[in-house]
């Protein structure tokens, strides 16, 4: 057995998140509004989270809020937010959305890669850059950084996720065949070198993971999250059976051949109908604090979707 191997995130770690008992949704908004596509970085003794406002136009705008990680529910909303608007006549000059934040060993800088949607064009993958202060961000190009140019992605190739191994970046993306938001939807996975995340090169093999065979995700897959294990690259995606989502787990060492986690699907919406959740769950990103594991996550009630917490 390889020191890896002893060390592997077990499949019951997974399947083991429980929302907090007091504070969710711990970002929200009034309906119908939307508080949603919600990720976040650790840097020092802060928690920094991204999150998206979402008006009844689809208008998508990113904003920024702190919190200590001693008690990562006492949330500070930046005073400069909306961050990040549409672009007045780029590719994502109707929303800006879906950011995942990472620090870039390269450079030191922080970068974002994100969901653009333009008027007259497809959801397509953009990047920003921070110089340190999360709470201001630049385009590092104004054309995509993953363009929507493949079959599978005639309509989007969107919502990425990361993880950093060494010198290489592994983004893994959603891939948009439809115009539908629960059908035609799969997993794509593509890399970047670190000393150019604008440098995006797609898998050959895309798309790489379309689900694990059963009922609850053979409709679509979405919202594709990574963690980084010791062994393994872990993914927690959105698994849709055609009526709900459910939050799934995989494992890979390839980004070519997927071990579904037995306990599938391992985060499901709650049973109480009063709950901001009851109807669905989505984009799943754990974050590792202290000796701890949380969740960030979406969840679904009527149209709205808002952001909840689970932990460990």
């Amino acid at each position: 057995m390889t020191d890896g191997e002893k060390n592997t995130i077990s499949f019951e770690v997974f399947a083991s998140f429980k929302r907090i008992e007091q504070g969710n949704p711990i970002i929200s908004l009034q309906p119908p509004l939307w508080a949603a596509a919600t990720h976040a970085i650790v840097v020092d003794d802060s928690v920094h989270y991204i999150w998206c406002k979402r008006y009844v136009n689809r208008r998508w705008v990113m904003m920024h809020a702190t919190a200590p990680i001693s008690d990562i529910t006492n949330i500070t909303q930046d005073k400069r937010n909306p961050i990040i608007i549409p672009s007045t006549d780029g590719f994502d000059n109707a929303a800006v959305e879906y950011p995942f934040p990472f620090l870039n060993p390269a450079d030191g800088k922080y970068y974002m890669y994100y969901r653009g949607k333009g008027e007259t064009t497809p959801e397509q993958t953009g990047l920003l850059v921070s110089d340190g202060d999360l709470g201001e961000w630049k385009r590092v190009q104004h054309t995509p950084v993953i363009p929507a140019d493949t079959e599978h992605e005639l309509h989007g190739s969107t919502h990425p996720s990361v993880a950093i191994d060494g010198d290489m970046i592994h983004i893994v993306y959603t891939g948009k065949a439809t115009k539908s938001f629960g059908e035609g939807l799969t997993m794509c996975h593509a890399t970047a070198p670190t000393n150019n995340p604008a440098m995006v090169t797609k898998n050959p093999a895309n798309p790489v993971f379309t689900g694990s065979g059963e009922a609850w995700d053979s409709k679509s897959v979405r919202e594709t999250e990574l963690f980084k294990g010791p062994e393994y690259f872990h993914i927690l995606y959105g698994g849709f059976d055609g009526e709900v989502w459910r939050i799934g787990h995989v494992r890979t060492r390839d980004f070519l051949n997927y071990e579904p986690n037995p306990y599938n699907p391992v985060f499901t919406p709650s049973d109480d109908p009063d709950d901001f959740d009851c109807d669905g769950v989505l984009t799943g990103q754990i974050l590792e604090i202290g000796n701890t594991y949380i969740m960030l996550y979406a969840g679904k009630k009527g149209n709205e979707w808002q952001t909840g917490l689970a932990t460990i």
